[in-house]
């Protein structure tokens, strides 16, 4: 029987070895990420330094706390390819967004970057606007926008390139509504700002702008000049005339200053309105009191007072923080702490229309009104109001429309609310100092002046006919002003429990904090009845 030998198998060609990992893939990440860090490229970044501004990249490591942040689509631009199909040259996306921390606490945050077009829009920058908004609002994490440029604005040079027009729309504007009513937005104007970009910072619970480098056009010079009005970017949108116009809350003296500023008015609000402000630390004592206080309101009505050194007197030391001051003046708007609890401060500024409401004066209310609402925010107003501006220009700036509506915010408010009467309540602006059908939780100082219209103008169409017929209309006027100053006294008024309780004004401290204390727990978080707009 014979055996044969078992058949040979062909030879067959030798397999590239399979890649142990993923090493190479990993090292192409991490040169694409190394190209997205480059920015718009060295001459564009020296240029961006050159005007005294820093790069987006840097921007975001000076507001964040170190270390900290997180970027989304830290790959994203636009890639050109050789004939071999690989990468031969990479624009990163003029938008970079992620999550970091501001004193331990979760943000997201979104930048624009100037070095690269300027910081007009290109293929990826709508998505990633849109997606750092609707990564805020379903996270409820506070967000920061860091404007400069368009900000996902067009170019007519798109034209070009696209080869047709489009009508025009505004990518994730349902997120940015939307997270005014949810979660704290800041934003802050970097350098110019326009077209869609100006459209986003103004959409903030605060907003700002860099003295000489931050400017803000719905168009720009170039275009305004162009229809026959020539204007320099300062005149046409420099910090200060949008922070008198109230477009913006606040001037930052650098980019330092604004993102220290960012920082505390977070420091302030909850994460989103499912959470409640924190209470901070404070080595302020609850029962300091300032005896100057008693002293600082003149006996003579027509003489004026700081009405900030009072805020400052009664609230945690340096814990006072203002917003919009340079607009609707008549009234002092801003954030502080009692016994380290966020509250929210209106006062009137007697200085400015003796504390009237302008139309601006209303309008700011009724904003700083809708923030307090949104964050759950108790609200102490210390009033000194004469009423309503009146006048040819005060009816024709619809004034008394603009005051009702401040009035609807603050009948509509539901959180804790404590005024003090420092001086005069007059008319319906008067009454605007807190909503009367709820518990009247207020007090007033000796000082306090008040009626349905100051007797000093009063008297002129009260008594006309009697004036009129009189031989001494002026002795007559004297009488008159004598028999209605004896009743003026806020101590009748106490007598028939017009005015719940007068105070030493050195003991408003004290009771406030009380207030602070009282008010925490009843706090409630969640969604509320009016949502805050710009």
């Amino acid at each position: 029987m014979s055996t044969s030998k078992p058949e040979t198998p062909a030879a067959q060609p030798a397999q590239p070895a399979e890649p142990q990992d993923w090493s190479s893939e990993i090292a192409e990440l991490r040169r694409r990420q190394a190209a997205a860090r480059e920015m718009g490229g060295a001459d564009k970044v020296r240029i961006q330094k050159e005007k005294g501004k820093w790069t987006v990249r840097e921007r975001v490591d000076a507001l964040l706390d170190p270390g900290s942040f997180r970027e989304i689509g830290s790959i994203t631009g636009m890639a050109d390819y050789g004939p071999d199909g690989e990468l031969a040259a990479f624009t990163p996306a003029n938008s970079i967004f992620g999550r970091g921390r501001i004193d331990a606490r979760p943000v997201v945050v979104a930048g624009d970057d100037f070095t690269v077009r300027g910081g007009a829009s290109d293929a990826a920058i709508h998505e990633k606007q849109v997606q750092a908004e609707q990564m805020a609002n379903e996270l409820r994490l506070p967000i920061v926008r860091l404007i400069d440029g368009t900000g996902g604005g067009g170019s007519v040079k798109q034209l070009e390139t696209t080869g047709h027009t489009y009508i025009p729309a505004n990518p994730g504007w349902n997120w940015v509504t939307a997270n005014l009513s949810t979660v704290p937005v800041v934003c802050l104007g970097l350098g110019p700002v326009a077209g869609l970009g100006a459209a986003r910072l103004v959409s903030g619970h605060y907003t700002l702008l860099l003295r000489e480098q931050g400017f803000m056009f719905a168009a720009g010079p170039a275009i305004v000049s162009a229809l026959g009005r020539p204007v320099t970017k300062e005149d046409l949108g420099g910090a200060m005339v949008h922070a008198r116009s109230g477009a913006v809350d606040d001037i930052a003296e650098d980019e330092a200053d604004a993102f220290a500023k960012a920082r505390r008015f977070l420091s302030y609000l909850p994460s989103s309105v499912d959470g409640l402000p924190e209470r901070g630390e404070t080595t302020d004592p609850v029962d300091r009191c300032d005896d100057a206080l008693d002293a600082i309101v003149p006996h003579d009505r027509r003489r004026v007072y700081d009405m900030r050194k009072i805020v400052r007197a009664v609230v945690d030391r340096d814990s006072f923080f203002e917003l919009g001051r340079y607009w609707g003046k008549a009234s002092i708007t801003g954030l502080a702490r009692l016994d380290g609890w966020p509250v929210a401060i209106v006062a009137s500024d007697p200085m400015i229309y003796g504390g009237g409401w302008t139309a601006d004066t209303a309008d700011k209310l009724n904003r700083f009104i809708e923030l307090a609402e949104t964050f759950h925010l108790p609200v102490v107003h210390l009033v000194d109001i004469p009423g309503v501006v009146i006048g040819i220009e005060a009816e024709k700036a619809g004034t008394i429309r603009h005051a009702a509506r401040a009035l609807a915010s603050v009948y509509q408010a539901s959180v804790p609310w404590c005024s003090v009467i420092v001086r005069k309540a007059f008319g319906v602006a008067g009454a605007g100092m807190t909503n009367h059908t709820r518990f009247r939780y207020r007090y007033a100082w000796p000082s306090g002046d008040w009626g349905s219209l100051p007797i000093e103008g009063g008297i002129e169409a009260a008594y006309k006919a009697q004036l009129e017929a009189s031989d001494d209309p002026a002795a007559l006027r004297a009488e008159i002003e004598g028999r209605l100053n004896a009743v003026r006294s806020p101590f009748r008024t106490a007598e028939k429990f017009g005015v719940e309780e007068i105070i030493a004004p050195r003991e408003t401290r004290p009771l406030l904090c009380e207030f602070a204390n009282l008010a925490a727990p009843l706090r409630r978080p969640g969604p509320t009845g009016f949502g805050f707009r710009p």
